[in-house]
């Protein structure tokens, strides 16, 4: 499996930036897809995700009314809408598959991993 994560870039705060990840390799149907970032000197925290099958989301609290992720089910794309983005957000983005719903929002639950693509944000 691999994952092609894109649409990073230098924003704004107030601003709006497009993720895109899309996957090759096999069907994602038994998986979920999530957005992690990991911010210079932090560890890697968990963003959003969404079950490839159901379309069921769950966000982290500090981007929920703010971030949207959705799915292309044809283009095997998942997608993160980034709105009224902070200085906060800066941080280098990736997109990973998993297996294991229940720990949909545990890094080390997720079995394959894409390169990241950096969302700076400035005041």
């Amino acid at each position: 499996v691999q994952l092609q994560a894109s649409g990073g870039g230098l924003v704004q705060a107030g601003g709006s930036l497009r993720l895109s990840c899309v996957v090759s390799g096999r069907t994602l149907r038994p998986y979920h897809m999530g957005w992690f970032r990991q911010a210079p000197g932090k560890e890697r925290e968990f963003v959003a995700v969404i079950n490839w099958s159901s379309g069921q989301l769950s966000y982290a609290d500090s981007v929920s009314g703010r971030f949207a992720i959705s799915r292309d089910v044809a283009a095997n794309t998942v997608y993160l809408q980034m709105n009224s983005l902070r200085p906060e957000d800066t941080a280098d983005y990736v997109c990973a598959a998993g297996s294991r719903w229940a720990y949909r929002r545990i890094t080390g639950a997720y079995e394959y991993w894409g390169q990241g693509t950096l969302v700076t944000v400035s005041s």
